[in-house]
């Protein structure tokens, strides 16, 4: 396998239009990258010159040391999956997993044993004299993988592979390409819109918007530490709750204020809005729908704002709930114990955890942390 460098890459089109700005990234050898965010930011703009797919504007490509802005895709010894599974309809899964290596003319023994470990390892043995017709959507992915991994390529890149399976089997095969990960040790970049997919699957994530990358981190680190309030928004489902709230400062505290509600800030953040200068002044206020909770279930803990407010809409799904309700102009959700349902319009008390909000700055929108 081997590490991947990008260096001040940009892809520029004819008609001036960049779609990928000054993107800079190491990638480890064995890493499991996801390029994520929505759609036209840029990621599957990126993995294709990676591939040798779309050409590099400016900037240096590296692979194992090795530039390879000038390389054609073939030479580049790496193998892609794409969201379609482009498999041969005529061909069965065998012969569609042999097809490169015959290409290559490596000898037939070798492509032999090649396809049936491949097989072996995506459980594929029962299915090598089908024809794609003939197999589910997620047999057909399987297929589409187990074609790369034949070729043994340095890096394996990954297009939205999952996109066109439904919910049961995408959540399958990220079980799947997990486990492919751990048992090939391959250095994979793959690119989702789906950040649960990012969330599960990756080492390491790339957030992207606009062609720019906002931050690179591992799932726990974005989710806890966003560095911008678009990657905290992206980040998170049911999205984070945003609302701007004013900087205060009372008996030696730090205050956020935003409607009817006020609360201290203490430690790093309380220090760093004062001596940014945010007090008097307007910054957003986030929280996760997690964070805030049913107030009969929080048996006085400490830390807690409380509130009351209506009941807008009432989602069950199990054990938890979505309550979705107005604070101020802006349209809020909380994630609560089902225990005690409730249904719309009725009048709930819930508790804002105070210790889990985040603060951005609301003109350059950047993370406000001690």
């Amino acid at each position: 396998m081997a590490n991947v460098e990008l260096k001040h890459v940009y892809k520029r089109y004819p008609n001036g239009f960049e779609a990928v700005k000054d993107f800079n990234l190491e990638i480890e050898d064995k890493e499991f990258i996801i390029f994520v965010g929505p759609s036209g930011c840029g990621k599957s703009t990126t993995l294709r010159m990676v591939a040798g797919l779309e050409e590099i504007s400016s900037g240096e490509l590296y692979i194992d040391g090795q530039l390879m802005n000038e390389r054609q895709p073939k030479d580049r010894d790496i193998a892609m999956v794409f969201q379609s599974y482009a498999l041969y309809p005529h061909m069965t899964v065998y012969d569609n997993m042999a097809f490169s290596l015959k290409l290559h003319k490596v000898p037939r023994d070798e492509i032999d044993r090649a396809v049936r470990e491949a097989a072996r390892i995506l459980d594929l043995e029962t299915l090598l004299e089908r024809k794609p017709k003939a197999l589910s959507g997620g047999q057909r992915q399987r297929v589409a993988m187990g074609r790369a991994i034949v070729r043994n390529p340095k890096v394996f890149l990954m297009d939205e592979p999952l996109s066109n399976l439904d919910a049961k089997l995408r959540g399958q095969m990220r079980v799947e390409i997990s486990k492919l990960h751990q048992r090939l040790g391959a250095t994979i970049i793959y690119v989702t819109h789906d950040q649960t997919e990012a969330m599960t699957l990756g080492t390491r994530i790339v957030v992207m918007k606009d062609g720019i990358v906002q931050q690179v981190d591992n799932p726990q680190n974005l989710y806890n530490h966003p560095s911008n309030k678009f990657v905290a928004g992206f980040i998170g489902s049911p999205q984070m709750n945003m609302i701007s709230a004013r900087v205060a400062e009372a008996g030696g505290e730090i205050l956020l204020e935003f409607e009817d509600n006020r609360f201290a800030l203490e430690g790093a953040r309380a220090k760093a809005l004062r001596d940014g200068g945010y007090v008097g002044k307007t910054v957003t206020l986030g929280i996760r729908p997690e964070h805030i909770y049913d107030a009969r279930t929080t048996e006085n803990r400490p830390g807690l704002l409380h509130f009351q407010t209506q009941v807008r809409v009432y989602e069950m799904l199990g054990a938890n709930a979505l309550v979705y309700f107005d604070m101020g102009q802006a349209g809020w959700v909380a994630s609560v114990d089902a225990t005690v349902q409730q249904k719309s319009g009725d009048v709930i008390s819930l508790a804002l955890d105070t210790a889990k909000v985040h603060v951005f700055d609301s003109e350059s929108e950047m993370a406000i942390e001690g």
